[in-house]
């Protein structure tokens, strides 16, 4: 694992107190992505919320993040159900910051059943083993929250490379060998990559995720080395705002997400 400074995702998550309607966090700045905690984050905090408030949920199935601002400071969390059956529910999930409205999500979680219909999931690229590859950020070029994470470049091209391509393809762990399994920790890790579309710029320019849907292809997705491979990539980029797909797969090739991200880009 990587050498981690600031405040580890365990005692991050568990800071998070009841107070103020739902939960409160006061987010620490080494999980900050310039101003804000970068969307992974978010939605991992509107995760644990729901879990934590409505305990014994069935797995979830599909999260839908909408980020409308910066979350930052003082973070509170609150999570409702919309509507409870027989084998769903579905959460609304709210991130209110300093500076107001931070972000909304719908949660869907559904038991499992038997079921004649099945497909295998898609198989990941091939790509070299996360110890051959090298690291993916920058020593200069690394937010801050990204130290909390061991980034490989495994595929695809590196921010800045324009003419490339617009795929960028990582392996990726929490760099704290002690981060606890789970949704939260899986959620946090499955957007601490910058969008594909960086690989078009032909220098840096500010971006941000507008939305992001998950869709989660596992019950309860594992990897026993701790790695994941992250897939993403543009499909579509115009009149500033781009739109992506990403796929996450365990160490063992087992597809355990998709999903779907618009971004905008400033340049």
């Amino acid at each position: 694992m990587t050498q981690t400074t600031g405040t580890p995702f365990r005692e991050m998550m568990q800071s998070l107190a009841p107070g103020e309607g739902g939960l409160a966090i006061d987010l620490p700045g080494d999980w900050l992505q310039g101003r804000t905690a970068y969307g992974g984050l978010t939605g991992a905090l509107c995760v644990e919320a729901a879990a934590r408030l409505h305990p014994g949920l069935p797995p979830l199935r599909n999260a839908h993040f909408a980020l409308a601002g910066p979350a930052s400071g003082r973070l509170v969390v609150k999570a409702e159900v919309v509507r409870q059956g027989k084998s769903a529910v579905v959460i609304e999930a709210s991130v209110t910051g300093e500076a107001g409205p931070a972000a909304r999500a719908l949660l869907t979680y559904g038991a499992g059943r038997d079921s004649r219909i099945g497909a295998a999931g898609a198989a990941p690229p091939a790509v070299p083993a996360p110890e051959a590859c090298s690291a993916f950020f920058a020593a200069d070029r690394k937010p801050s929250f990204a130290h909390h994470f061991d980034v490989r470049l495994a595929g695809g091209a590196r921010p800045m490379t324009p003419g490339a391509e617009p795929r960028i393809a990582v392996w990726i762990r929490h760099g704290d060998g002690e981060t606890p399994a789970g949704l939260p920790a899986l959620v946090a890790l499955a957007d601490a990559v910058p969008s594909p579309a960086l690989v078009l710029f032909p220098e840096f320019a500010p971006f941000s995720t507008m939305t992001w849907s998950l869709d989660l292809t596992s019950a309860a997705p594992e990897s026993a080395s701790g790695w994941w491979l992250l897939d993403s990539v543009i499909d579509a980029a115009d009149g500033g705002y781009a739109s992506q797909d990403m796929s996450l797969w365990n160490d063992a090739g087992e597809l355990v997400a998709r999903a779907r991200q618009m971004v905008a880009v400033f340049i």
